[in-house]
């Protein structure tokens, strides 16, 4: 996975790497001109265009590595960029080799046409023109070796051969051959590198720029055969057209890749470094011939001519044997990179998924590159998928990613760096390239905004929205330390109130720390005894007698002492201990309510009310578990009042359809904390509800009259509850004048500390059995 999942448009064209290219081939033509017209003095005008035009080749490789985003390409543009600086000065020592009178290419010019081809060849370290195992490398080092020994033999005949006839040659003129020589190796050098960086799959770099870059070599080469073995008028040619035609070169391999300067590159099938090595064992077998043949008879020349064959016929053997076994490789080449994919890849949306992500988040971090991980989750996309189905939940899904991916790479809001993955079912992750926390919250809202559009199933449209958790990377921090930070902090986003963005501080960590190890002892509490029941009586406003009582359930710790419900229970909640503590709650409280109705008889009352979790009714065996735990207890149906929130039963079908199963068993229900929500009255139509409880927050400050609007809503709520033949139950009453308001709007039952606090079992009967205390 490199930057964006979805290959992004090409960017706009660069004025510079426009002009440049144009400005060489006017260049170019006016040395052609030049050269068919020129005066035998006249040297100037030709120089003068190759210093212009290797000037634009500079220009032009300086300014695609100021366009690239990924720091290999610009480091390797800008070493192109001296490599092009030092054949400017190459012109520069030409000139003064054309006015000294020299007649071959001078070491000092030669030292700098070999200084700009070693910068080249240098340029290849940070673009990859091999994989990192130690085989390919051997591989890569023969290759080379063999290339640079065919070439000093080759070069060095040639120069030894062309040498003037003297008994001790001039030393200037050896001196100069061999640098020419020496220049031509470095030629050769330079395809196998190029040719090797324009197929290798890890490199950056765009191959037809490559290929043209190529083209620098090759001329390279011609010139000094030209210097070596040529004529007057091929010097001369090469003399002024060389260095224009590298120039130009470098200009149209930059212009090609600023035209995909940030798209990732399609690699080459075909590589001619292999040809070149065979040919430099075919050109050092045809210099073995013709050397040996010299100073041998005919059978000598017959034997070394056998040998030769001999020797070829293996190669060529070879050459056979190694294309079937290329063949192989690439096929097996292919396969690993499609098993890779597939391993690295989200089958559904066609994103990275977890492990791809955490791949590139790896390599960014090894680079000590500025890294962030927004960590995406759909909220309440559980009652989606349980609503429409997983295939129409899918479909949202493949929705969504497509938006992310092209918010990601959008040229105006997005970044190229971005990359979008789906870590697993409504959960995202994007790796943004910056380490600013300002532009990783700006992120985190843009992508919250995609989020957010509408999507369509079929005929239905949906608003959903998303809470993100923000990471930013720190100096020495893993992958998975990272992804863990976006992590804690999308939970803390969803506790939150959802529909929001929380970056990633480290005390959140400490309190994560903290709720695991409350978890780790409530586990053990659920299991060793710790835990007790108080019950809140609930009584009857009209004839002060106790009607029923709600179980809560406490837990005393043996180091910490009292630790309150609004502490363990969203652990229990979130670590999924609520479903053992709601089963052990549920069968204490049964059991508390049958030994009342062994002991009191008909002073017991009637039922027990119990809080469900939403997490309990999802669990496919509850209602099961109910029903054994009612007959294990001797209870009826009836005497079990199961007390659920309005989000609980808005959660899914799956939790509606175990609320109807307990409900058609005769278990009454009871909508905990009613007006609190935002769909009450339409839950009263598809719950079958028994009972409603008037949110405390209502009853607050109702018997003065201040709030109109609480008792507006409190005397809604008694008449709608006489309509639907409900009863209600008013919650938190803390006075006497709290009591007689809520009794005269036809409030008939009430719970709340002026009546009594939550009382241990045996003080909970004693009040059973008391007689009705007036009210």
């Amino acid at each position: 996975m490199r930057g964006s999942d979805v290959t992004p448009g090409p960017p706009p064209r660069d004025r510079v790497l426009v002009v440049t290219p144009i400005l060489s081939l006017v260049a170019l033509v006016g040395v052609i001109v030049w050269l068919c017209l020129r005066k035998p003095d006249d040297t100037l005008h030709g120089l003068a265009g190759s210093f212009v035009i290797t000037a634009c080749g500079t220009i032009a490789c300086y300014r695609v590595s100021r366009l690239a985003k990924v720091p290999q390409v610009a480091a390797f543009w800008r070493l192109w960029a001296g490599s092009a600086a030092a054949l400017m000065a190459s012109t520069v020592c030409a000139t003064i080799a054309v006015f000294r009178g020299d007649a071959d290419m001078p070491p000092y010019e030669a030292a700098s046409n070999v200084i700009s081809l070693v910068l080249a060849m240098v340029a290849f370290r940070h673009v990859p023109i091999t994989s990192r195992t130690r085989l390919d490398w051997v591989r890569l080092l023969l290759d080379g070796a063999a290339v640079i020994v065919a070439g000093s033999v080759f070069f060095g005949y040639i120069v030894l051969r062309t040498l003037p006839d003297s008994t001790r040659p001039d030393g200037d003129t050896l001196a100069a051959r061999s640098a020419v020589g020496v220049v031509g190796i470095c030629c050769l050098l330079g395809l196998v590198i190029f040719s090797r960086a324009a197929m290798s799959p890890h490199g950056r770099v765009d191959p037809l720029a490559l290929g043209i870059l190529a083209f620098e070599p090759v001329v390279g080469l011609a010139t000094v055969l030209a210097f070596l073995v040529g004529n007057d008028l091929s010097v001369t040619v090469v003399s002024y057209l060389g260095y224009p035609l590298v120039g130009l070169g470098m200009c149209l391999a930059a212009y090609r890749q600023g035209l995909v300067v940030n798209i990732e590159p399609r690699h080459l099938r075909w590589s001619f470094a292999d040809p070149l090595q065979f040919l430099s064992v075919a050109v050092t077998a045809v210099l073995v011939i013709i050397v040996s043949a010299r100073d041998l008879d005919l059978r000598g020349r017959a034997v070394i001519v056998g040998a030769v064959l001999i020797a070829s016929i293996i190669v060529a053997r070879q050459l056979l044997s190694l294309r079937e076994n290329t063949r192989a490789l690439r096929g097996i080449r292919t396969q690993q990179a499609e098993l890779e994919r597939l391993a690295l890849t989200d089958n559904l949306t066609g994103l990275a998924n977890r492990t791809g992500f955490l791949v590139e988040l790896t390599e960014r971090l090894e680079a000590g590159q500025p890294s962030t991980a927004l960590f995406i989750d759909i909220d309440d996309f559980k009652m989606v998928n349980d609503t429409l189905g997983p295939a129409a939940a899918d479909q949202l899904l493949r929705q969504v990613a497509e938006r992310l991916r092209d918010n990601a790479g959008h040229p105006v809001t997005g970044n190229a760096g971005e990359c979008v993955a789906r870590l697993g079912g409504d959960e995202f992750a994007i790796l943004l390239p910056t380490d600013r926390p300002a532009v990783a919250e700006a992120a985190a809202t843009r992508f919250q905004a995609t989020v957010g559009q509408p999507v369509h199933a079929g005929e239905q449209q949906f608003l959903l929205h998303a809470s993100v958790g923000i990471a930013v990377a720190e100096a020495g921090e893993t992958a998975d330390e990272v992804l863990r930070n976006a992590d804690i902090a999308l939970y803390a986003a969803k506790e939150s109130g959802k529909a929001s963005w929380v970056r990633f501080e480290p005390r959140m960590r400490q309190d994560m720390t903290a709720h695991a190890r409350l978890a780790g002892e409530l586990h053990d509490a659920i299991l060793g005894g710790q835990l007790r029941l108080l019950y809140q009586p609930v009584y009857d406003l009209v004839t002060g007698r106790m009607h029923g009582c709600e179980a809560l359930v406490r837990w005393q710790h043996p180091d910490r002492g009292f630790v309150s419900p609004a502490d363990f229970i969203p652990v229990a909640e979130r670590s999924g201990l609520i479903v053992p503590l709601g089963v052990w709650v549920l069968r204490e409280a049964c059991n508390q309510l049958a030994e009342w109705h062994a002991t009191l008889g008909t002073d017991a009352v009637e039922a027990v009310n119990v809080n469900v979790a939403v997490r309990q009714l999802r669990e496919t065996g509850f209602v099961d578990e109910v029903a054994a735990i009612l007959s294990e207890t001797g209870l009826q149906p009836r005497n079990l009042i199961i007390e659920v929130t309005e989000s609980s039963v808005a959660d899914g079908p799956q939790v509606t359809e175990a609320l109807e199963a307990l409900h058609e068993m005769g278990v009454r229900l009871a909508l905990d904390d009613f007006g609190t929500g935002q769909s009450s009255l339409s839950l009263l139509r598809a719950f079958p509800v028994d009972v409603l409880k008037l949110d405390k927050s209502f009853v607050d400050g109702i018997a003065d009259g201040a709030d109109r609007g609480r008792l507006a809503v409190a005397a809604a709520v008694a008449q709608l509850v006489e309509y639907l033949q409900l009863r209600a139950v008013a919650e938190g009453i803390e006075s006497q004048a709290q009591l007689e308001r809520l009794r005269d709007m036809g409030y008939r039952y009430g719970q709340g500390y002026f009546m009594a606090k939550p009382l241990p079992p045996a003080e909970c009967g004693a009040r059973m059995a008391a007689a009705p205390q007036p009210v």
